[in-house]
């Protein structure tokens, strides 16, 4: 099993954000991680590439407790693109992407030609070679997401987490980055867990699910299982109809506010 959660418990002050969770999550598969605004997502994923610690329970990798792994053998095992990601110096997009590869480079020395090939070849993937010049602080929102999201590709960790990640892309730029992504997971067996807001997204690109409200695991499992009308409308209280699209060979959600 790549991670084991054994009822991990998060605070911040007084507020629970994260109760009594009990996971387990396989290598080589595409989870989509859903529920309500404030359910505690994010700190989950923050609890995962270890940039948080449980307050109680243990999060294992690979058997091992997150606390075994060093900071830069961590940064080589998962990388994590942020819901909000602000860089306000004045670095250009082939500069950030290239960060992506400090955790792969040895102490006082420069990148390598295979360091360069990598970032040039993921900056062309997620069509942000042709900006790579630009100052980050001079990129829309959609780009500067794009340039970030190409730097945790750059990481090329066997992990990647996303906050949602596509929050800020277009339509093409959304399915273009999901497609790639979902292509790692099959042909590289990369491990993806992803913040979605948008449960059709999900649906199209997962082959698991995993639903929290108030801080606490409601469902998890693949999505023909616990993608179910009675689960969407117990976590997030509306009225829905799922039907299977053949256009999208997915699931597809319906939905209507509940009355």
């Amino acid at each position: 099993m790549l991670f084991t959660l054994r009822n991990i418990g998060y605070h911040y002050g007084q507020k629970a954000a994260v109760v009594d969770m009990a996971l387990e999550i396989a290598g080589g598969r595409f989870y989509g991680l859903m529920g309500p605004n404030g359910c505690g997502k994010s700190t989950l994923l923050d609890l995962l590439v270890g940039h948080k610690s449980p307050d109680s329970g243990d999060i294992r990798l690979r058997g091992k407790p997150m606390a075994a792994y060093p900071g830069k053998r961590l940064a080589r095992e998962i990388a994590l693109v942020p819901q909000t990601s602000t860089v306000n110096f004045p670095f250009t997009a082939g500069e950030i992407v290239m960060m992506g590869r400090y955790p792969h480079i040895p102490r006082f020395t420069r990148p390598s030609a295979a360091d360069r090939g990598k970032v040039a070849s993921v900056m062309q993937q997620t069509d942000t070679d042709r900006f790579e010049r630009r100052l980050i602080t001079e990129l829309s929102g959609g780009e500067q997401q794009r340039v970030i999201l190409a730097r945790a590709l750059a990481q090329d960790t066997p992990v990647l987490l996303l906050d949602e990640a596509t929050a800020n892309l277009d339509i093409h730029h959304t399915l273009g980055l999901m497609g790639r992504i979902r292509k790692k997971v099959v042909e590289e067996q990369k491990t993806v867990i992803a913040v979605f807001q948008d449960i059709n997204l999900a649906a199209m690109f997962c082959d698991e699910l995993i639903f929290m409200k108030k801080g606490r695991l409601v469902d998890s499992g693949p999505v023909e299982q616990v993608l179910t009308e009675k689960n969407v409308q117990d976590i997030f209280r509306v009225t829905p109809k799922i039907a299977w699209q053949s256009f999208t060979r997915s699931r597809h959600v319906f939905f209507r506010e509940m009355t």
